[in-house]
């Protein structure tokens, strides 16, 4: 008699487990993560109970910390080499918009800033080598100051010695997004003394 059911995934989560959790370290609500991923509430919760109990964490606000990286990461094979941690350039600036295909046209086709990717309601520009991101929200886009993100060699050394300096993260390293050629974009957040917040972030081969 053969075995019934899907095979066991060879990682602690799910592929789909792993897109809702890195969305919760990233600190948007169920509600959130279920438009950005085109499905469900339900779903989405059904995730999350299933990794929470999976990771052995009580709490949903748990997964924000938790250092937890795919078993087929590019991350994972980078090996956290013993550095001197330096924030590098500013490699990526954020900037709220009200309507992100009006953004576009007017970054885009006014400025003439070179057009990288669209991803739903975000969009990416290059601005001599600094990142432009774009995202759109319901919110007056005049009042929070921009994010500022400072590039790392390897987000978890960075992330392990910054915190001994006493800055106190968000979140912990996460996943934001996988590009076609395989390269990771990880991030995690923290703020300045005055409550603006700041990112370290690392693009990973």
């Amino acid at each position: 008699m053969g075995t019934r059911g899907r095979p066991r995934h060879p990682d602690v989560l799910t592929p789909a487990e792993w897109r809702v959790v890195d969305l919760v370290r990233h600190g948007l609500s169920n509600r959130e993560i279920a438009r950005r991923r085109g499905v469900s509430v339900d779903a989405v919760k059904f995730h999350v109970a299933n990794a929470l109990l999976k990771l052995g964490l009580d709490r949903r606000a748990e997964l924000r910390g938790w250092r937890g990286v795919p078993a087929d990461s590019a991350l994972r094979r980078q090996g956290g080499r013993a550095m001197t941690v330096r924030l590098g350039a500013i490699g990526q600036i954020a900037r709220p918009v009200r309507d992100i295909q009006v953004a576009v046209d007017f970054y885009g086709t006014v400025l003439g800033l070179p057009h990288l990717y669209t991803f739903g309601d975000l969009a990416f520009f290059d601005c001599g080598g600094t990142r432009l991101f774009l995202s759109a929200t319901e919110e007056s886009a005049g009042g929070e100051p921009s994010c500022l993100y400072f590039q790392v060699d390897d987000i978890q050394v960075a992330y392990d010695d910054l915190r001994g300096r006493g800055v106190q993260f968000e979140n912990a390293p996460h996943l934001i997004h996988k590009h076609d050629d395989g390269v990771e974009e990880w991030m995690a957040f923290f703020p300045d003394p005055d409550g603006h917040l700041l990112a370290i972030m690392a693009r990973v081969r």
